[in-house]
């Protein structure tokens, strides 16, 4: 770890969590506690710290952005649950995590549906039990949403899902702007609309844009929203009424690497409060009501990922830590979903916070990849067996995003810490798994 990200490291610790004797606490309770509670690996979520990113996100918004959980990001229904009871809708791209956000208490109405390839039996199934809007994303998931409603004898609210042109592109990861299986290319937006209109059951409330994901930049990301409300616009005048809503994607993202820095909120809102004032005059935008669906922003900085040393050893002048978890439980720490250039992330010996660093070494989980590395370069201090290493920024895109099949290694508990009590809100799994015997 080099010494600007061991500066984020102590950056992200100071803003979300505490530290005594030297151990890593979470919500006021030590890691060491947790650990011994429910093994390792194990993730641990704060539930304090993921409603004071929510409460800073909505400061910083007008009063018409409602946000709303995307539940991709971490869809253990506690961390739902917690969102929810905070007053955020959900964003939902399946018909389980539909049953997620609905088990969690999101009422039905403030749940949004967007993926590039919705099967016609879980729209069949989201329709019938009450959905708050569909956004399409085909010619043919309109014909099957219409042949849906039909079936049922439902209206059904939809939304168009628009690829923008590349002038709104931006974020890490790209999602509009190209060539893109993610809903219809801007300059088809007039055929489209008149697709949606022309099927009797469909109910065209208005547009869905998300062109990027992990942005830092404020203008990069207003800009998009600026984007998604003229296409709005251009909607409302095509159709001679209001837009109900526009759902400005999500995108907002958190600092992973040294030379990465936070989203400015500030910046945010002084440059996203004209924009939408503004619309208090405009015949097709004065009532619309803006969707925002954050998870990373969320869910990830209230996460930590723990794992244990099992031990310390060289090979040809080269130090590795060698842990009891790795890119099973956190493919993205290992660089292996969606980075080009593999960098560290911000991680520390929860075990020895403040006893300097006296050597660099490798990070590395169990299994017989190499791609299993999950530092390469970090600097520690003494660390020994039994020690715990810490992956910060782990509540979103951890377990869930993660090949946990392969090698068999147990599933990791997560644990929910609120309030400074600590609950499991997913059990350790076990390496003995039954055995089909053969015929």
């Amino acid at each position: 770890m080099t010494r600007v990200s061991a500066t984020l490291a102590s950056q992200l610790i100071a803003e979300h969590f505490s530290v005594e004797d030297g151990v890593l606490r979470v919500g006021g309770v030590p890691v060491t506690e947790l650990a011994a509670a429910h093994g390792t690996p194990l993730y641990v979520y704060d539930a304090d710290v993921m409603r004071r990113r929510l409460g800073m996100l909505r400061a910083a918004l007008p009063a018409r952005v409602a946000v709303h959980y995307s539940v991709k990001a971490n869809p253990n229904p506690a961390v739902i649950e917690v969102f929810v009871q905070a007053g955020a809708g959900t964003e939902i791209a399946s018909a389980a995590e539909w049953q997620r956000a609905r088990a969690a208490g999101c009422p039905a109405d403030r749940i949004v549906f967007a993926g590039p390839g919705k099967g016609e039996e879980e729209l069949e199934h989201v329709i019938r039990a009450g959905v708050g809007e569909i956004h399409v994303e085909s010619d043919e998931e309109i014909a099957h949403l219409h042949a849906i409603a039909n079936r049922v004898d439902r209206m059904v609210d939809v939304a168009i899902r628009v690829n923008p042109a590349p002038s709104a592109a931006g974020g890490a990861m790209q999602m509009g702007g190209h060539p893109a299986a993610f809903g219809f290319d801007e300059e088809r937006l007039a055929e489209v609309v008149a697709l949606v209109r022309g099927a009797s059951r469909l109910r065209l409330r208005g547009v869905h844009m998300f062109a990027g994901t992990q942005i830092l930049d404020a203008e990069v990301l207003v800009n998009q929203w600026r984007h998604a409300i003229g296409i709005a616009r251009r909607v409302g005048e095509m159709t001679g009424s209001p837009v109900d809503t526009v759902d400005l994607g999500g995108g907002l993202g958190i600092p992973y690497l040294a030379h990465e820095r936070a989203l400015d909120l500030t910046a945010v809102q002084a440059l996203a409060a004209p924009a939408l004032a503004a619309l208090d005059a405009d015949a097709c935008l004065s009532t619309t009501r803006f969707i925002l669906e954050p998870g990373r922003f969320l869910a990830g900085p209230a996460g930590v990922y723990l794992t244990r040393v099992r031990s310390v050893k060289t090979s040809r002048g080269a130090t590795f830590m060698v842990c009891d978890g790795g890119m099973n439980h956190h493919l993205a720490a290992s660089g292996n979903l969606g980075q080009v250039i593999k960098r560290d992330y911000p991680m520390v010996n929860a075990s020895r916070l403040g006893t300097p660093a006296s050597l660099t070494a490798a990070v590395v989980g169990p299994l017989c990849t190499p791609l299993d590395t999950l530092g390469r370069k970090i600097e520690l201090p003494e660390t020994r067996p039994g020690d715990l290493i810490a992956i910060l920024q782990s509540g979103a895109y951890g377990l869930s995003a993660s090949p946990v099949g392969f090698l068999s290694h147990p599933m990791p508990a997560e644990v929910l810490v609120d309030g400074g009590r600590a609950r499991a809100i997913r059990a350790r799994g076990t390496f003995a798994q039954p055995i089909t015997p053969l015929p």
